[in-house]
């Protein structure tokens, strides 16, 4: 296994050492190798189901029927969100749906409309 870390745009394994900087074969992404590692948290993607960047305030589209964990409520295919706000750990999207109210969600079940 090499020492050389993944890529900080797409995760990609395949990362070579040219000179003074990483670059990522998959996404053609370059970084500098004096990058920390607080600077790598920073620079964390969070894409959408078809691989879109998300961004804070972003509208988004839920493309799988999700049950609200202690409720017999349901978050149907095609519920529109707006104003989204990333967060960090497993459910990433935090947010406030309509009929239902605030919730977190994995960015693997929307995508950017």
């Amino acid at each position: 296994m090499s020492d050389l870390p993944n890529c900080i745009k797409c995760s990609s394994e395949y990362t070579y050492d040219d000179g003074t900087m990483y670059v990522c074969p998959e996404c053609g992404h370059e970084w500098s190798k004096e990058i920390t590692d607080t600077d790598e948290s920073e620079a964390k993607v969070i894409t959408d189901a078809n691989g879109n960047m998300l961004q804070d305030g972003d509208t988004i589209t839920v493309m799988k029927n999700l049950k609200v964990k202690g409720s017999s409520l349901v978050v149907k295919v095609g519920t529109k969100v707006k104003n989204i706000r990333l967060v960090d750990g497993d459910h990433n999207i935090d947010c406030k749906i309509d009929g239902i109210g605030a919730m977190k969600l994995k960015s693997e079940f929307v995508k950017k409309v």
